[in-house]
């Protein structure tokens, strides 16, 4: 069956999807973060866009948001941290609705700080599975218990740091894919990924048709888009018969 994909609609003014949001343990940019946790619709796009927005303050970037929140907000375990740290002045406005992990990185001052804001504290001990999977397992059952309609789970963070930190971050994706229909979407500096389920078509500016993907044979970097025509570009279409690791740059200025 095919069905059209917009991995970058959460973070246009003109995006539709409804979104949840995790924070993972590492570094947390401030224009994703502004533009994600309030789903800001009427973000002013030109100075998202900018290098300005790196030196502009916490005030500056909360003004340029309409109120439309994401449905459900969450931080693995550390990933609370970089969120104190980021908002520091105006804590109580990004209160996420919970942290889970083993707590083996988030501060006691952390810690300490969101338990007192009543933000639930979920301990997931379980060693077998990432904090990032396990929180998005919880995360899958809160959006069922709150019967909301979620289009896509955007994670800032995952993409940076170890490589083995990277693939467990793509691993993740494989795992959730298996319990949950909603796509995940994982940004961090200028890059964006997912997994694309089989059964859909492609199209790109350089040929791979009935080509297998595969290390060792064949890869696809450095792809582009098809030049664009008119006002509208051309959805790029994907036909792959296993999950597929889509990566795409996201331009910041």
């Amino acid at each position: 069956m095919d069905k059209e994909f917009s991995p970058l609609d959460c973070l246009l003014p003109t995006g539709t999807q409804k979104i949840c949001l995790v924070i993972l343990n590492q570094l947390l940019e401030p224009y994703f973060l502004h533009a994600l946790w309030n789903k800001g619709n009427a973000f002013k796009f030109d100075m998202f866009l900018s290098k300005k927005v790196m030196s502009c303050s916490l005030d500056d970037l909360t003004q340029s948001v309409m109120r439309v929140p994401a449905v459900i907000r969450a931080c693995a375990d550390g990933g609370a941290n970089h969120l104190y740290r980021l908002t520091e002045g105006r804590r109580e406005s990004f209160l996420p609705d919970y942290i889970s992990g083993d707590f083996d990185s988030i501060t006691p001052e952390v810690k300490s700080f969101y338990s007192e804001k009543k933000c639930q504290m979920i301990l997931t001990a379980d060693q077998d599975l990432t904090d990032f999977t396990k929180c998005l397992s919880l995360m899958l059952e809160e959006i069922e218990k709150r019967s909301v309609q979620v289009d896509t789970i955007v994670t800032l963070g995952g993409l940076g740091g170890r490589f083995d930190q990277t693939m467990a971050t793509v691993e993740t994706l494989f795992h959730i894919q298996k319990m949950s229909e909603i796509p995940v979407v994982v940004i961090q500096g200028s890059s964006l990924a997912c997994l694309l389920r089989e059964d859909r078509k492609h199209r790109l500016n350089v040929n791979t048709d009935n080509q297998v993907l595969e290390f060792g044979k064949l890869v696809s970097t450095s792809n582009t888009y098809e030049k664009l025509e008119g006002k509208k570009r051309k959805p790029v279409t994907i036909s792959t018969d296993r999950p597929l690791l889509w990566t795409m740059g996201v331009k910041t200025e």
